[in-house]
C-alpha cells in the first residue's frame, strides 16, 4: 500500500468555512500531498490559495485523520494520512481551480457545511476545528 503524508485546511471566515467540490462530487477541505523539504504547514496554506484562493493564515493545529481508498491510476490502494490546520481568511474572496479537477466550492454556514461534507472524519473534523477556533477567537 502507498501511504502519503497530506496537510489541509479548515478555513473560516466569520461563521463560515470553505469547502470544495472534487471530480467526484464529493465536498471537501482543501489538501495535498507533503513533497520533500516542504513543511505541513506550509503545504496546506499552499493548497489553500492554489485549490481555493484563500488567502488564510494558520491559527492552531486542527488534528489529523487517515483514511484508505484505491487508485485506479496507480491500480494500487493508498492510505492519506492528513494533518490539518486551523486558518483565518482575510477576506471571503476566493477561486475554485477548476484546472485542477474541482467542479464547485464556495463559503458555508457551519451547520449547512457539516452536511454537505461527504466523509463523517471531516464532518467531525470540522465540528471539532470550529469549536476550537471559536474558543480561540473569544481570547482575543
Amino acid at each position: 500500500m502507498l501511504v502519503r503524508t497530506c496537510a489541509g485546511g479548515v478555513a473560516f471566515h466569520g461563521d463560515q468555512v470553505f469547502l470544495l467540490q472534487n471530480d467526484k462530487k464529493e465536498w471537501v477541505l482543501p489538501k495535498g500531498v507533503i513533497r520533500s523539504g516542504d513543511l505541513a504547514r506550509d503545504v496546506a496554506l499552499r493548497r489553500m490559495a492554489s485549490e481555493a484562493g484563500v488567502m488564510a493564515e494558520v491559527v492552531s493545529t486542527a488534528g489529523e485523520t487517515t483514511y484508505e481508498f484505491y487508485s485506479i491510476s496507480r491500480r494500487a490502494p493508498v492510505c492519506n494520512r492528513v494533518t490539518w490546520y486551523i486558518m483565518k481568511a482575510a477576506s471571503a474572496d476566493y477561486r475554485v481551480a477548476f484546472d485542477q479537477g474541482f467542479l464547485d466550492g464556495g463559503w458555508f454556514p457551519i451547520e449547512p457545511a457539516v452536511e454537505r461534507i461527504t466523509y463523517s472524519q471531516d464532518r467531525a473534523l470540522l465540528r471539532l476545528a470550529w469549536e476550537k477556533y471559536c474558543s480561540l477567537e473569544r481570547a482575543q
